[in-house]
C-alpha cells in the first residue's frame, strides 16, 4: 500500500498560532528587515505559515511567493497577499519550481519544523539565482531548543541533550502553552546547522544574534549562492 501524504503539523492550530505568534512577529520585524536589506525580484517565503512576515518581506521591494505545507495556515495567509503575489501548498524539501527563479529565499523559523533541514536548504539553493540571497532567521541552536530551560533573569540552563539531533517531544522544563509544547520541535546542533549551508553550496556572509536578550535565543544568517 502506498502511504498517503504526511499530515501537516499545524493543521487545526492555525488560528491559535496566528494569535499566539503575532507579538513575536512584530518584535522580529526590524531585525529581519536589517538582515534582508532592500532588494527586488521574486522572494520565496519558505514555510510562510499564516503570512505574518509577508508584509515585512514586501516592504524590502521584493515580490513575495509564499510556500506552506499546511492548508490551515494558508487559509489565514491568503488575505495577507498583495497583487502579483501567490501562495503555494507544497513540501519545502521538494519545491515545485524550476532552477534559479528566485533572487531571495527567506527561511524564517523553519529549522525546528522540517524533518530534513539540509534537504530544504539544497532545494532552496537550487531555486536561487546565482548571487541570490538566503536569509535564515530562527532559533539559536545553542540557547533555544529542547535542551534549554529559560530563567527569569534571562539566563539559560543547558541540559545534556544538546547533541541529540532529531525530533523532541515536550520536555518537563518547556513552558506550557507555547508552540513547542503543543507541537514538539526538531533540533539541530550549531555545527549541523552551519554545515547544512555549506553542503547546499551557500556561503554565509553575515551572522547576527539579534535583539537585546541577555542570552541570545535568535540566530540570523545571510548567505549567498556563488
Amino acid at each position: 500500500m502506498t502511504p498517503g501524504p504526511k499530515p501537516a503539523r499545524y493543521d487545526g492550530l492555525a488560528d491559535w498560532y496566528d494569535e499566539h505568534n503575532a507579538a513575536a512577529a512584530d518584535d522580529n520585524r526590524d531585525p529581519l528587515l536589517e538582515l534582508l536589506g532592500s532588494g527586488g525580484g521574486l522572494c520565496l517565503d519558505l514555510g510562510c505559515g499564516t503570512g505574518q512576515n509577508l508584509q515585512t518581506l514586501r516592504t524590502t521591494g521584493r515580490t513575495v511567493i509564499g510556500l506552506e505545507y499546511s492548508a490551515d495556515q494558508l487559509r489565514l495567509a491568503r488575505p495577507r497577499t498583495a497583487r502579483g503575489e501567490a501562495l503555494v501548498q507544497a513540501d519545502a524539501a521538494t519545491l515545485p519550481f524550476a532552477e534559479a527563479v528566485f533572487s531571495t529565499v527567506a527561511a524564517l523559523w523553519l529549522s525546528t519544523d522540517v524533518d530534513d533541514f539540509a534537504a530544504v536548504l539544497r532545494e532552496a539553493a537550487r531555486v536561487l539565482c546565482p548571487s541570490g540571497v538566503l536569509a535564515y532567521y530562527g532559533v539559536h541552536p545553542c540557547f533555544n531548543g529542547p535542551h534549554t530551560e529559560g530563567r527569569v533573569d534571562g539566563g539559560r540552563v543547558v541540559h545534556p541533550t544538546y547533541r541529540a539531533v532529531g525530533w523532541h517531544p515536550p520536555a518537563p522544563w518547556w513552558g506550557e502553552g507555547g508552540i513547542r509544547h503543543r507541537l514538539g520541535m526538531r533540533h539541530l546542533p550549531l555545527a549541523d546547522l552551519l554545515n547544512s549551508f555549506t553542503a547546499a553550496g551557500l556561503t554565509i556572509t553575515r551572522t547576527v544574534e539579534p535583539r537585546t536578550d541577555p542570552v541570545p535565543w535568535v540566530l540570523a544568517l545571510r548567505a549567498e549562492k556563488r
